[in-house]
């Protein structure tokens, strides 16, 4: 007699263990799928919106009306919290009149706490896409393992083993290897394709950070309002 060999043949017909491995390591590519998706689209959004404030910043408009552009904004870009983070703090030092390197330092000790509060939020679901790249060929292996002591525990009992009646119960087994590795292979190559993207945007605010700072310490100890113009980024000077 000819048995089913489909895959959801194998799925139904494996035991109860293997059955659950399946079932979760479905339930973790599906929950790594959206991750994927989401982050895809996320760290776009974030390119795109730094690279409009950058822009905007270098253009030469006054950081007086660049800081009040980007305070009545409602969903601005990290980089502008980051700038207006140390535009604040770097206000707020200036008219209590301390000392150049106090507003400089606070200025740069605000961007610093800023970077790392949106670093936080631009890497949240990394550490789950490496968890699932690593763990679920293990978990997939478990499944197999298990199927198969299932499925020699119950050849025991014939008489008369054949190639026939073996291979059902290892393709049972073997299916939980192949989803925990279907569950794994996107989920490592989508987390170093958004390691190496998040490290782009790392080094972009980074390179922000400090070329503001200098501007900041061009206007360090002044008084009035802050109207110098950024000018040209320091590599197209």
């Amino acid at each position: 007699m000819t048995q089913d060999m489909s895959i959801t043949a194998l799925i139904l017909q494996a035991s109860l263990v293997v059955q659950l491995v399946m079932a979760g390591l479905m339930v973790t590519s599906l929950a790594s799928w959206t991750v994927i998706f989401g982050k895809l689209f996320g760290l776009r959004r974030v390119r795109a919106s730094n690279d409009e404030f950058e822009r905007e910043f270098w253009s030469g408009r006054s950081l007086t009306d660049l800081n009040t552009a980007v305070g009545q904004k409602t969903n601005s870009a990290p980089m502008e919290r980051i700038f207006a983070s140390g535009m604040r703090e770097f206000l707020k030092l200036r008219e209590k009149r301390l000392d150049s390197v106090v507003q400089l330092d606070g200025a740069r000790r605000a961007m610093r706490a800023s970077y790392q509060r949106e670093m936080d939020v631009i890497e949240s679901h990394l550490s789950f896409l490496a968890s699932v790249g690593s763990v679920s060929p293990y978990v997939g292996l478990f499944g197999t393992v298990w199927g198969i002591m299932h499925a020699f525990v119950g050849l025991s009992n014939m008489t008369q083993v054949t190639l026939a009646t073996v291979a059902p119960g290892i393709a049972e087994a073997l299916v939980a290897t192949a989803i925990g590795l279907f569950a794994a292979i996107p989920a490592v190559v989508a987390y170093n394709r958004f390691a190496r993207d998040i490290d782009r945007i790392a080094i972009q605010l980074e390179t922000f950070i400090e070329e503001f700072s200098n501007i900041l310490q061009r206007n360090a100890g002044q008084s009035g309002a802050t109207t110098t113009y950024a000018g040209q980024p320091a590599g197209n000077r």
